[in-house]
């Protein structure tokens, strides 16, 4: 080919990236890699080991240590041992060693880069570009955490030693979005990265200790999906970190639940890409690129669900196809191709089955011709068109390079089809009128919204989603809380069982009315009876009957959750509109203070005086979240892109609420008012010992202007109807604070939809402390954090 042929051509030529200096450390270390524990290299005790292949010929790279019992053990042993130094650090300190890890990555960048890429098989340009860059990012910021401990989170500490279990297709990214929040907040870690990709964290973990980290404080231990389970199932862990498949994190719930252990599940996603009709076009072609293609589409918030206005469906299709026609497949080292191979034979053979089906099932496909390697994990950009919203390709996620695509009319149904998933990971959204994008986003449910954008992240901004895509978040503030405790909580009493005499029979004349009455439930703003038409007698410590409750049941609790789904518009009420409900619930509740002092007086054998003050710190608990309603903000983060990224506190939807038998009128305001203030709807299970306050507490609420269905009341069992509550899929979060095997119970119940849970693991706290009864910690619980990403400029 001559120079005029090749100027007319324009053809790509080859850009091999070298791959030598990395086989090069492989080498040193090999042919088989051991784990790094308390900071040296450790054969496996289980002496067993398995191969790591490169993705895009086939070949083997080295042997990785696989993991037993005792190798997790000893690197637990090694993360406790180191812990207590590593957390009296002082936060300058630990910043001085999390500033060295951020130059050390970027010192051995190009070795990273490239390990990477053989390992997992994704472009040289993404891993050299995007991956270490950010992981680089991540340990400056997290160096600033660090530093601002102290004064950034006042009355808090780390955890202690964390686990942490981390996915093949960001494998370094992974680890720093992981490994800088935990070691920055003084916890010391133990991780495990995926079967498939070894090299970057071993690697990284070599150099971190040459960089001055001390032993023991990061340990990794290699292997499969058993190795994985034993760091899950330790009891010396305190915290589990996972980024997986939804089907891993629902397993690890189940394990963890009653351990006490703290959880974080970034889990899988099938985010949606909507164009609207006003949208720059070509543009918005170049964005589902990056969405979906991607590092070959193996990306938990991938834009794989194209949701495209009718009116221009045509028009976006044809440039997409051409622009297909123009990506390039092929060796991940070479530095002109845009998509590389797939991780794994067993990941490609997902992919194609998948497809298969949907074809099967009616859709159209497309495939640029003679896209992909026959040699490696390769498989080429698909796009699917003519899909039905319930098929299995718009359903389940794929975790590859395939796109599937659906049409809308209007913005609500765009909306109703992005929300028509299991998931609640991410969303991006195309349009020149940012004021529907800025009406669409919040709507979304997700953790995260690109507006005419996609696939931003930075460390100062969170990631994270909600239903099955998991809870908690990563990066920024939010995910530094996720590493954090207060300090008191270790210290927190058993949950004492209410103390009740053998039953006279004698009811208490001063407690009960001459005319009797049962307090029956509340749902949807009124009084109703239960369905199970039987009532529970409450008895005074004394032993005496002081009054009967209705016997709540499945069917009430389901009866109370629809009501709350149908109420949805006071989450949409201004928050000025929620603080004067809350603060004419206190007025209402301070006018008849001396009517539920008896009546707590009556349950609960306390002074007059101690009572009072019970109703007294109840009002004064309204007023204190009636001020929070307006002035719990959100935040704009700083991340260095020419794009404002808004932090959004959003509630969370319907809250199940399990209320304590210890200060039972103020223990269920403590925990319903901050739920309502930020917007929730709440069903409540009040003390089963002392349920009456709460049942008196009908006739505030019927006077204080709070609409049906925000606050239903269900009376019975705690332990029967917070499980109910937690296996319901219209119920967002689930609140239990009673004794340790209902808060087992919750947590083992909310596999279903992966709900949040927050439970007292059998503790007691001091309802009359408000350090421990309010303030941020009850409105964090409350809401979720959205980011949404807006770029300006031209």
């Amino acid at each position: 080919m001559n120079i005029q042929e090749a100027f007319d051509r324009m053809d790509y030529g080859p850009a091999p990236e070298s791959d030598g200096p990395a086989r090069e450390w492989i080498a040193r270390h090999g042919p088989k890699l051991r784990h790094f524990i308390d900071g040296g290299w450790q054969a496996p005790k289980s002496r067993k080991w398995f191969e790591s292949v490169n993705p895009a010929d086939g070949k083997t790279l080295c042997e990785i240590a696989d993991g037993g019992q005792k190798d997790v053990d000893a690197a637990v042993a090694a993360a406790r041992a180191a812990q207590g130094a590593w957390a009296k650090l002082s936060g300058h300190r630990r910043a001085r060693h999390l500033y060295a890890l951020a130059r050390m990555v970027q010192r051995h960048s190009r070795l990273l880069a490239v390990l990477e890429s053989i390992d997992n098989g994704k472009p040289i340009r993404e891993t050299r570009d995007i991956d270490v860059p950010l992981v680089a990012r991540h340990f400056y910021h997290h160096a600033g955490w660090a530093q601002l401990a102290a004064s950034e989170f006042p009355g808090h500490g780390p955890l202690g030693v964390v686990g942490q279990i981390i996915p093949w297709n960001f494998p370094l990214l992974m680890l720093a979005w992981k490994v800088a929040p935990a070691l920055a907040a003084g916890n010391t870690v133990v991780l495990k990265p995926a079967e498939f990709t070894s090299l970057t964290a071993l690697a990284f973990a070599e150099f971190a200790h040459a960089a001055g980290l001390p032993a023991g404080v990061l340990n990794v231990v290699t292997g499969g999906g058993e190795t994985g389970e034993a760091i899950v199932r330790h009891g010396d862990v305190d915290k589990i970190a996972f980024t997986g498949s939804t089907e891993i994190g629902r397993r690890i719930r189940a394990l963890t639940a009653g351990s006490g252990k703290h959880l974080t599940l970034e889990l899988g996603g099938k985010s949606p890409f909507i164009v609207f009709d006003d949208a720059d076009l070509d543009g918005a072609v170049e964005g589902i690129v990056d969405a979906i293609w991607f590092n070959q589409g193996q990306v938990c918030c991938a834009g794989s669900r194209l949701l495209v206005q009718e009116g221009i469906a045509e028009r976006l299709i044809a440039r997409l196809r051409a622009r297909m026609d123009t990506l390039r497949v092929g060796a991940p080292l070479d530095k002109s191709i845009d998509i590389g191979a797939i991780v794994a034979p067993v990941q490609l053979a997902r992919i194609r089955k998948l497809v298969e089906i949907g074809r099967a099932e009616g859709a159209e496909m497309y495939q640029p011709e003679g896209a992909a390697p026959r040699e490696g994990c390769f498989y080429p950009p698909t796009l699917f068109t003519n899909v039905h919203p319930a098929s299995t390709i718009a359903r389940e996620e794929i975790f590859g390079p395939v796109l599937v695509t659906m049409t809308f009319r209007t913005p609500d149904e765009a909306v109703a089809l992005a929300n028509n998933t299991a998931y609640g990971l991410a969303a991006s959204v195309w349009s020149e009128n940012v004021n529907l994008t800025l009406d669409v986003a919040p709507k979304l449910k997700c953790g995260v919204v690109w507006i005419n954008s996609t696939n931003q992240f930075d460390a100062a901004a969170g990631f994270g989603g909600y239903r099955e895509s998991g809870y908690g978040r990563e990066g920024g503030r939010e995910g530094m809380y996720e590493y954090l405790a207060p300090v008191w909580a270790h210290k927190l009493p058993p949950v004492a069982a209410p103390a009740i005499a053998p039953a006279t029979g004698e009811a208490s004349v001063s407690a009960v009315e001459t005319i009797d009455r049962t307090a029956k439930l509340y749902v949807g703003g009124k009084q109703a009876r239960p369905d199970s038409g039987y009532s529970r007698r409450v008895f005074a410590p004394d032993g005496r009957p002081v009054g009967e409750v209705g016997e709540g049941n499945r069917k009430d609790i389901r009866n109370a959750v629809e009501v709350a789904r149908k109420a949805g518009g006071w989450s949409s009420a201004t928050a000025h509109n929620r603080a004067q409900v809350l603060y004419y619930m206190a007025e209402n509740l301070d006018a008849r203070t001396n009517e539920f002092a008896r009546r707590i007086m009556a349950q609960t054998g306390a002074s007059l005086a101690r009572a009072r003050r019970e109703v007294t710190a109840a009002t004064t608990r309204l007023f204190t979240y009636a001020a929070w309603a307006d002035k719990y903000d959100g935040a704009v983060h700083s991340a260095p892109v020419r794009d404002v990224t808004l932090a959004m506190n959003e509630p969370l939807g319907v809250i199940g609420i399990a209320c304590p038998d210890e200060a039972p009128l103020l223990g269920f305001l403590s925990l319903a008012a901050p739920a309502i203030a930020m917007g929730n709807r709440v069903v409540a299970i009040p003390s089963p010992s002392a349920p009456l306050a709460a049942t008196d507490f009908y006739q505030v609420l019927d006077t204080s202007d709070l609409p049906g269905g925000v606050l239903n009341i269900v009376t019975g069992d705690r332990n029967g109807l917070a499980t109910v509550l937690a296996e319901h899929d219209d119920v967002e979060a689930v609140w239990y604070f009673g004794d340790a095997e209902g808060s087992a119970a919750v947590e083992r119940a909310s596999t279903g939809n992966l709900k949040r849970t927050w439970v007292n693991n059998g503790r007691a706290r001091d309802w009359y402390n408000p350090e421990q009864a309010e303030g941020h910690e009850f409105l964090r619980q409350a809401t979720q954090v959205k980011n949404i990403w807006v770029p300006y400029g031209e």
